[in-house]
Parts: structure tokens; sequence; C-alpha cells
């Protein structure tokens, strides 16, 4: 796709804290109507650089434009352009689902009739029509993410962003949660920036960046991010891994990494391969497997660790008013 078809452009970006930078020169681009993911460890930069997109944060230098509007310049018509999906859940819990949306329409000056419509249409999508008159408190965790889903769809964005959106839920739920993301987004036209951790999350997407020290060090489709390893990836655990490690060199001139506990690295043929490595090593080989790569994989290529669990920090993200005018205050 072409530069014209940007609905963000993002270029040299740099944001440092206390002369830290902890986003370095980032330039990307996302297209309308794709679903595009920021992949990468907590403290990558990730939070940082969607709360610059939606105008919650200021920035050192570069330019970012979303929806043709300077993040800059144009806070407000931005801000209009967008939903936003925070890490946290930030609905109100003494109101029922449908007093959530109804409040979030007055944020936007919506009128009173699209209102209606527009909510009705949108708990029916997202499976909360026979729970609208519920409060939610009494939700489950995945209900109220699918709650604020629909909240952030509710005034037409041009872009969602959805800032670890299953953060903290089961696997199962964060399976739900996607099909109703993805769902809504096939019906409504609207792109999908996300951030995330979790590698099924990035598979969905149609491209991806990974990020990390503030800096983006790949950006494809998953599938060609996955084809740029070149073979299958072999882990192997053995009883000297350091040893293991310069015998895969030496013998075999493959550069293998530590990874929890045991070694890792990519081979062509890697079937045919094995029965080699058992002839060849002088160490004793505990335990083997061989798969295609994963995003894992190729994130592990590039960054040389994993990605750990993370939890949402508390203080990563102040609950504001809502709203074009004021959607809150983040910390990066």
């Amino acid at each position: 796709m072409s530069e014209n078809n940007s609905i963000i452009k993002v270029r040299g970006l740099v944001k440092k804290y206390n002369g830290v930078e902890a986003v370095r020169g980032v330039s990307f681009d996302v297209y309308s109507g794709e679903i595009f993911g920021f992949l990468g460890p907590n403290g990558a930069g990730k939070t940082t650089t969607i709360n610059i997109l939606c105008t919650l944060l200021g920035y050192d230098s570069g330019s970012v434009a979303v929806n043709g509007f300077d993040c800059r310049k144009s806070s407000h018509e931005v801000r209009s352009s967008i939903g936003l999906v925070f890490q946290e859940i930030t609905l109100d819990n003494q109101l029922t689902a449908y007093e959530n949306l109804k409040f979030h329409s007055y944020m936007y000056n919506m009128e009173r009739k699209t209102t209606k419509i527009r909510i009705e249409e949108l708990l029916e999508v997202v499976g909360l029509t026979a729970r609208r008159n519920d409060l939610v408190r009494e939700f489950s965790g995945g209900m109220k993410r699918r709650l604020e889903v629909a909240r952030g769809l509710l005034h037409r964005p041009k872009v969602l962003f959805l800032d670890e959106p299953t953060l903290g839920l089961d696997p199962q739920t964060r399976k739900h949660v996607w099909s109703f993301i993805e769902k809504t987004r096939k019906k409504f036209g609207n792109t999908v920036f996300m951030t995330t951790h979790y590698m099924e999350e990035a598979d969905v997407c149609g491209r991806v960046a990974i990020i990390d020290n503030g800096k983006i060090i790949a950006c494809d489709s998953p599938e060609e991010l996955k084809k740029s390893m070149k073979g299958e990836t072999i882990y192997l655990k053995t009883a000297d891994n350091e040893r293991a490690a310069r015998e895969l060199k030496e013998k075999f001139k493959l550069e293998a990494k530590v990874i929890d506990g045991g070694l890792s690295f990519n081979v062509a043929g890697g079937e045919k391969f094995i029965p080699r490595l058992f002839e060849g090593m002088g160490v004793e080989i505990n335990s083997i497997s061989l798969k295609r790569p994963s995003l894992e994989d190729v994130f592990i290529h590039l960054t040389g660790r994993e990605i750990r669990e993370e939890t949402a920090s508390p203080r990563s993200r102040t609950r504001g008013p809502g709203g074009p005018r004021g959607m809150g205050r983040g910390r990066g």
C-alpha cells in the first residue's frame, strides 16, 4: 500500500523522560482499514507511542498525524477521529451497560436519535443486549472488555486504539474478545491499532511492528516475519549449554541463543538435521524439539530474549473525564 492510504503517519518520533529516550526515532505508517500491531515487552515504548498518537502525551521531535490531522496542531480533531480502549477498565461500575454508552455519547455531542440507534446496534454486535440494564460491576472481565470496545466505536471513529486490550484475561476470554473486535472491524470498516505482548494476538494483525528499547526492529505481516527465519526452529537442552553452543558454532556454523535454560537456533531442513546433531555433538542432549517458526521465535531471534508476562502498572494510566476534550492523561 502507498503512503496515500496511510491513516497514521509517524516520522522520526522521539520521546524522552529525564533525558532518556523512551522512543528513539520511530517511523511507520498504518493503512486505512487494517489491523496493525505493536509487539514488544513492557518498557519497549508501546504505551508511550500510543499515548502520543492519542494526544495524551507530548513528544520531543518528529511528526505524528492521525486521520490527516497533526497530533500537536489539531489535537481536538485527532481525538474526534479515534476511539480508545485502555489497559485498565475505565467503565463506571455504578452505571448500567446502556448508561455507560449513553454517557460516552454526551462526551462527543452525539445526536439523541443517532445515539439510541448505535447503542442498540453495538450492544447486539458485542453480545450484551440481554445485559443492557445490568450494572457493570456485575460483569466479568471479558464482558467489560466487550463493552469498552462498543464504547470506543460508538462515535464511529476512524481508528480504534487498543492498549493491551486483553491484559489479565484468560486465554479463552482473550479469544472471545478478539472475535468481537474483528467482527466490529468488518462491520464498521475502522482501522485497529493495538499494542500487545501476546503472540496469538499479534498473529491476527495484517502487519506487526516489533518494538524493543524504543526502536522498531522489524515491520511486516506475521507470515513474512516468520518466513524471514528461513527454516525450522530447534530448541534443545543439554548437560552443558555453553559447551553445546560452542560446538554448534564450530561444527555446524550455527549461532544459538540461550533461552529459558536451553538453546534455540534456526536451521533449514530441521528434521534431517536432528540425526546429524546427535551424531556430531560431544555434549549429552537431554531434550530436543522442532517447530515451524512463530512470531515468538522471530522476536527471540531479533532481540535475544522472550517476552515475559507483564502486568499493567497502576500508574500507567490515570483516568480522565473522557471525550474529545479530556480523554485522560497518561504516563509513558
